[in-house]
């Protein structure tokens, strides 16, 4: 098998994080997306979902251990809701479009035309593999550093309520208080191959659209609906 590894986009990305790795392949394999090395199954490559599933569990300990220090008069459901949206995939996909780092995966053709560096859920999986990257090669307190100092106002942020994750219960116990029922949700297009479809979903409210998202999963579209509808209200 014949190996790949482009310099010159591990070494820019090592001066964006602010760190220099013993094994650079190890970072390479961080910010390789599935799609890129199922298309090239020449090439000694594998992707990082392994590392993702490392650092997310990375990720939800040093966040805790942090958030559990810093607010000891918190009990233990508010310290969970904190935690919950701190590691949420939208926040995670705002911290990798910080540090750019869509520019640096490593796509498929096929997600790199269907605008796969900007996805909130590839950016987020990137963000998580790079954490457990960073683990692996240069240890815990490392990770430590990275995550606080590019968390670190999200956390404050999230303590002041200005984060909120689940947007479509605020919305739900919002409207019920009319006393008129839920809001639906209703699929108004669908498209793209079953591995990579994209969802736009209404609102409905009394029979009138009060919001309307976009997302990779029904969930995700539903949310930004919520959002949305919220937006228009003035709630947020």
């Amino acid at each position: 098998m014949v190996s790949l590894y482009n310099e010159d986009i591990i070494s820019d990305l090592e001066k964006k994080i602010k760190m220099s790795f013993n094994d650079k392949l190890l970072l390479q394999r961080a910010i390789t997306h599935k799609s890129f090395s199922n298309e090239n199954s020449h090439l000694d490559l594998r992707d990082n979902e392994r590392l993702e599933f490392l650092g997310d569990s990375v990720l939800s300990i040093v966040i805790s251990t942090f958030i559990f220090d810093n607010f000891p008069d918190y009990p233990e459901g508010e310290l969970a809701k904190m935690r919950s949206v701190i590691v949420s995939e939208p926040i995670l996909a705002m911290q990798a479009r910080k540090i750019q780092l869509g520019k640096y995966l490593l796509l498929g053709n096929g997600e790199e035309l269907s605008g796969g560096r900007e996805r909130d859920s590839i950016l987020a999986d990137a963000m998580e593999a790079l954490i457990g990257a960073i683990y692996l090669d240069l240890g815990i307190d490392m990770a430590r550093k990275f995550i606080i100092s590019n968390f670190n106002k999200i956390i404050i942020d999230v303590e002041k309520g200005k984060y909120i994750q689940d947007y479509k219960t605020i919305l739900q116990e919002l409207l019920q208080k009319d006393g008129f029922g839920r809001p639906i949700y209703q699929v108004v297009d669908e498209k793209g191959p079953d591995h990579n479809k994209s969802f736009v979903i209404d609102v409905l409210y009394q029979n009138k659209k009060i919001g309307s998202g976009k997302g990779s999963s029904k969930k995700e579209a539903e949310q930004n609906a919520a959002m949305a509808a919220l937006k228009n209200m003035n709630i947020i």
